[in-house]
């Protein structure tokens, strides 16, 4: 008789990452020609011409492998950045990063503090590092950094920051991490992810590399992957002491970042002025999805990314599936918790009118707001 195959212990437990429907799979499944993407937090524009252009030209040096190192494009960040090369490490993408600090740092029994809900890759990396979640409840959709202060121990070994917050869109305050900081021990990894930094507004929001001169145990993460439109390319990077880049860059696999994303992503930081003009169009997105929703009587989180959590008061889950039968990919709240919600990525013009006329036509809401009557809007979360 044949033995069953054993696995870890560990990943028994782990559940598979359910990502955003694509595209594809979707026009099949229902016999669709066009379908729009909301789902996944993704820049809804395409990499940059000269990114584009650059890539045509390198393909032709794909039989080399890549820079193990990522040498030019570390000198690009490192200008951009105003740090030094020595305290940057890529990834194939952040997550990648996100791993390779939990393979450096984590053993059985350790405990890391994880925001909840956030992004899901920080219990799963726990987890699998035989490692134990302790889970923080998000309060008012927010970080509570006195709570997490609170639930420190001699076991505690990483402390998750998602700022801001996946899938709340919402930030904690520059005074709110400093008096964080000042209180928890320093030999405790504090880990900044800044994933949707370039879309924030909020003067009162904390740069996680302004800390990294008085704080060694702080790491910061950024991608290419929002509002640079590189997702398809895989390519995030993490800032961090000296020790903490050379701890991650013991357990990193060699030629993790492949070319085209490495030339990507160096050409992509040459573009200020469209990196402006892309948040500057998610702003107005946002201010109109921000009508539509308080004009059809519904509650949102403010957000300070590119995708916006609203509460329809009805199942996520069939929302879900009601707008994927018009061609609209958008996220179920219930995978994070909130059964009622769904989490929208802010798309171009189109894809936002197209998302409105459709949840009107699921969800048999109709605007509440004239400019006969001046019905007042409902009231947003705070």
């Amino acid at each position: 008789m044949d033995k069953a195959i054993l696995f870890r212990e560990e990943i028994e437990d782990l559940k598979i990452y359910e990502p955003g429907r694509p595209i594809s799979e979707v026009k099949s499944e229902f016999r669709l020609e066009e379908v729009i993407k909301l789902a996944s937090n993704e820049c809804p524009y395409p990499p940059f011409p000269e990114t584009i252009e650059a890539i045509k030209e390198d393909i032709s040096e794909a039989n080399r492998y890549p820079d193990n190192g990522c040498f030019v494009l570390k000198e690009k960040l490192a200008e951009h950045l105003n740090v030094k090369t020595q305290n940057l490490v890529v990834g194939n993408g952040s997550s990648e990063i996100l791993r390779l600090i939990a393979l450096a740092a984590l053993k059985p029994g350790d405990e890391a503090i994880i925001p909840h809900p956030s992004f899901i890759v920080y219990p799963t990396i726990t987890k699998l590092m035989g490692g134990v979640e302790r889970k923080v409840p998000l309060e008012n959709y927010r970080h509570s950094l006195n709570e997490m202060l609170n639930r420190i121990n001699d076991k505690t070994k990483i402390i998750f920051l998602c700022n801001p917050n996946n899938p709340t869109g919402t930030i904690f305050y520059k005074s709110e991490v400093e008096n964080f900081l000042d209180k928890a021990p320093r030999n405790i990894l504090v880990i900044f992810d800044e994933a949707y930094f370039e879309y924030v507004n909020d003067n009162r929001y904390p740069n996680g590399i302004d800390y990294l001169k008085n704080f060694k145990n702080v790491i910061v993460l950024r991608t290419f992957s929002k509002i640079y439109g590189l997702a398809g390319l895989r390519i995030g990077y993490g800032i961090a002491s000296k020790k903490i880049i050379e701890a991650i860059e013991k357990v990193r696999e060699p030629f993790n970042v492949n070319m085209l994303a490495q030339l990507a992503a160096t050409v992509s930081l040459e573009y200020k002025d469209e990196v402006e003009r892309r948040k500057k169009f998610n702003e107005e997105g946002k201010t109109y999805l921000y009508q539509q929703f308080e004009s059809l009587g519904l509650e949102y989180v403010p957000t300070e990314a590119n995708f916006i959590l609203v509460d329809l008061k009805r199942d996520s889950r069939k929302t879900f599936e009601d707008l994927l039968k018009l061609g609209i990919i958008v996220r179920p709240g219930d995978i994070f918790g909130y059964n009622t919600h769904i989490r929208l990525t802010i798309g171009t013009p189109s894809e936002n009118k197209k998302f409105i006329e459709g949840l009107q036509r699921v969800a048999g809401c109709r605007s509440q707001v004239t400019s006969r009557t001046g019905v007042s809007p409902v009231k947003k979360f705070q």
